[in-house]
């Protein structure tokens, strides 16, 4: 659990138009008082989209009726204005990747490195953009080696999770026949990165030259509100805890397990991947590695299954300095991506909550020279798990670096 000082904000309730979730809503920062799991779940129950935890409290951005809605329920809350933020793209962060320029440098991957790079479509986003990614391997028959997938971005304002992933896949490329590792990897491994799960949302955080804050996809929803949380809309335990069947909530889960296209196309790609055994889905922010369950306190009942996550969940926080834990220790949380892959598939998949570690580290847009440092944390974690993906219980054996892969 992170603990931090807190940065108080003025008090007063005040306008925010230009970064509402609706033309009709107001948009604040959020301290609500918390401290422990069951007290945080309560909030999470409510609709409300969690971003940071801390040791005493929950922070997140909300409209007037969650601050009413936490009120009645007896919780002590804090609130101020946004951050005063008018970069978007490109103006005051040349360096992050919008939906066009992503493209545009998965293409150049693989038109630089044809030899390992592969550019792959798992499907359409809702307004019919491709989510669009790259295939990294020497084998070029797909589905042949044991396969490391990550994801980035389920959420919109999530930008450096697209960034992560992105320079991941250029890393990789780059470095195949020039680093032993790599070269290693690549030729007995397929890594699979699709960087942007939600371009349309992200396009609609940054359209207006203004950061919007929004989280979810562009659903219309029928009834004036727009989006659903694409990491509440997985299969296995949809509609539980931690998320909302309320149209106008954050954690809005959609009207039944993988309506949203994108979630879709996540689904029917790892079913189609028959040796993909790790998984990562990066988010932001609060530095945390993540492992099931999130939509229950309990722990995994395989205990062998449990220790490989512990296991590779504590070495890989040993590099990017993260912590490391199970996601309903933080709060509960129905829908995600990891729990679903485990449940159904039994990939080893994490949640990385990339930098910063709080609000006061710059939130959701900390600013371009957060991604050079939040990627090269992120490096030995990334190679580690494409290592494992040939036998994630490998971990658990005593000669586990047996190639001396590891540092």
């Amino acid at each position: 659990m992170l603990s931090s000082k807190w940065f108080l904000c003025a008090f007063a309730l005040i306008s925010c138009a230009a970064f509402a979730r609706q033309d009709s809503e107001e948009l604040y920062f959020v301290k609500a008082f918390a401290k422990n799991k069951y007290e945080r779940s309560k909030i999470a129950e409510a609709g409300i989209a969690i971003d940071a935890v801390f040791s005493d409290s929950v922070t997140f951005f909300g409209t007037e009726e969650d601050v009413r809605k936490l009120k009645g329920l007896g919780i002590s809350i804090e609130t101020s204005a946004l951050p005063d933020r008018d970069w978007g793209f490109p103006s005051g962060d040349e360096n992050y990747h919008d939906y066009p320029e992503t493209l545009s440098e998965l293409n150049s991957i693989v038109s630089e490195f044809p030899n390992v790079a592969t550019r792959i479509n798992l499907g359409k986003s809702l307004e019919g953009r491709d989510l669009a990614g790259i295939r990294l391997s020497a084998n070029p028959n797909k589905d042949s080696l044991p396969t490391a997938v990550f994801l980035g971005c389920h959420h919109a304002r999530e930008h450096l999770s697209v960034e992560v992933p992105l320079k991941l896949a250029r890393h990789l490329a780059d470095r195949y026949q020039r680093d032993p590792r790599i070269t290693q990897l690549l030729n007995t491994r397929e890594v699979w990165i699709v960087p942007m799960i939600n371009p349309d949302g992200a396009e609609y955080d940054i359209a207006s030259g203004s950061y919007r804050y929004w989280r979810k996809n562009r659903r219309a929803n029928g009834d004036g509100t727009f989006g659903v949380d694409l990491n509440r809309n997985y299969g296995g335990f949809f509609g539980g805890p931690g998320s909302s069947g309320s149209t106008s909530s954050d954690i809005y889960r959609g009207t039944h397990e993988f309506s949203e296209p994108e979630t879709l196309a996540v689904r029917d790609f790892l079913r189609s991947r028959k040796k993909a055994t790790v998984l990562v889905s990066f988010h932001t922010f609060s530095e945390l590695i993540l492992w099931p369950w999130g939509y229950s306190y309990d722990p995994i009942a395989n205990v062998t299954d449990r220790t490989v996550f512990e296991t590779m969940g504590k070495k890989m926080a040993q590099w990017n300095h993260y912590t490391a834990e199970k996601g309903s220790d933080l709060y509960l949380a129905s829908g995600d991506t990891t729990d679903w892959a485990y449940w159904e598939l039994k990939i080893f998949a994490y949640t990385f909550e990339l930098s910063p570690s709080s609000m006061t580290g710059g939130g959701f847009y900390p600013g371009s020279s957060l991604i050079e440092p939040t990627f090269k944390a992120n490096i030995e974690p990334a190679l580690f798990l494409i290592e494992k993906a040939e036998n994630p219980y490998a971990v658990l054996e005593s000669n586990a670096d047996s190639l001396r892969f590891l540092p």
